[in-house]
């Protein structure tokens, strides 16, 4: 069977701007939870480094392994690396996407802009990993077979 339209269609980053103008969206017209600034601001922005910085992490792993970053063509992968943070999650790139999309519902105070990452790991994990672990069991068997066995999708 085809697959469907979306897989590997739209680069994360661009489902991130769209998902993120959604919460914001969203965060004007509902209530905001009582979170004081001062604590708020913080905790968005360490959630949001944390997320950039596991982002990085793996952008570096990538590099060093000579293979790509390219979300769109799976394909194109030349290593599988599963180590540094790739140890601890197999997405680390998605998941420091989604710790962004946190900090920015922590930021905007609003608990319905939490459904804003919920929506990102429903979106990213059917229309873009799946796909890409299919590619990845084509291209690295057994090897691929069991870094899924030992690693979590997510966390």
């Amino acid at each position: 069977k085809a697959p469907p339209m979306l897989e590997l269609k739209v680069p994360p980053p661009a489902v991130v701007v769209i998902v993120a103008a959604a919460m914001w969206g969203i965060s004007l017209v509902t209530a905001r939870f009582g979170m004081p600034e001062a604590v708020r601001v913080p905790a968005a922005i360490a959630i949001a480094i944390a997320g950039v910085g596991i982002a990085i992490a793996a952008i570096v792993a990538f590099r060093h392994a000579h293979t790509t970053i390219s979300p769109v063509k799976p394909e194109a992968a030349s290593s599988l690396v599963t180590s540094g943070v790739f140890g601890f999650t197999r997405n680390p790139m998605y998941l420091g996407l989604c710790l962004v999309l946190v900090a920015w519902a922590v930021f905007l105070s609003s608990a319905l802009a939490f459904a804003g990452p919920v929506a990102f790991v429903l979106y990213i994990s059917r229309f873009q990993i799946a796909p890409e672990e299919r590619v990845l069991a084509r291209t690295f068997g057994e090897s691929f077979s069991k870094y899924r066995a030992n690693v979590r999708r997510w966390i």
